[in-house]
């Protein structure tokens, strides 16, 4: 296991790191350590944070990152290239596919599947003028897909359903299918009703 410093890293029982992961890189927000729990599996070139909370069951594809300030409940995946960019807040359950980007201020509920290369923003006015981060909340049970994007301060309500490639510009009413460019929602097929087995 390759730990850039020891004082800053508390691990559970039965987690095996990468030699080529890093745990415990310095710069996270706070002077707290990185805690993960038990049965973690953290592949080669990934690098957590300093100040970041892992609950158990925690595993990583490779080349993860977890900056810090984020807090993770048990049994999460955060796949290859995945970035959690401090200050992320997951629930239990959760599946970051290879690629998903989630920004400062993103709060996700329990049970929820985030496809490859989703993305989620935080910056109303991206360098055109200094504005307020703006996180999105993506309630328990939403399934988001593929390449799909949502924007700052979106709200996606429980159990909702994300289509690949959407770009989500607006509040998500819980148990509804949003798809399209801008999206628009529709009722939730009954194939598609029901919660995450993640």
């Amino acid at each position: 296991m390759s730990e850039h410093d020891l004082p800053t890293v508390r691990t559970g029982d039965d987690c095996e790191i990468a030699e080529t992961a890093v745990v415990g890189e310095p710069g996270g927000p706070g002077d707290a350590p990185t805690r993960i729990g038990d049965g973690a599996t953290v592949r080669g070139g990934t690098v957590v944070y300093t100040d970041v909370e892992i609950g158990d069951g925690f595993s990583t594809g490779h080349h993860a990152l977890v900056r810090g300030g984020t807090t993770v409940g048990d049994d999460v995946l955060v796949g290859s290239h995945a970035v959690l960019d401090g200050d992320v807040a997951l629930g239990s359950r959760v599946s970051c596919q290879t690629g998903v980007y989630l920004p400062p201020e993103t709060v996700v509920g329990d049970d929820v599947f985030l496809g490859p290369h989703a993305v989620v923003t935080n910056d109303p006015y991206p360098v055109r003028e200094t504005s307020e981060l703006v996180g999105a909340t993506l309630e328990s049970d939403v399934s988001v897909g593929a390449n799909a994007t949502i924007l700052p301060g979106v709200t996606v309500g429980e159990g909702s359903f994300v289509a690949a490639g959407a770009v989500v510009t607006e509040d998500v009413p819980p148990g509804t299918l949003a798809m399209g460019n801008p999206v628009r929602h529709e009722p939730l097929p009954d194939e598609l009703d029901g919660g995450n087995e993640l």
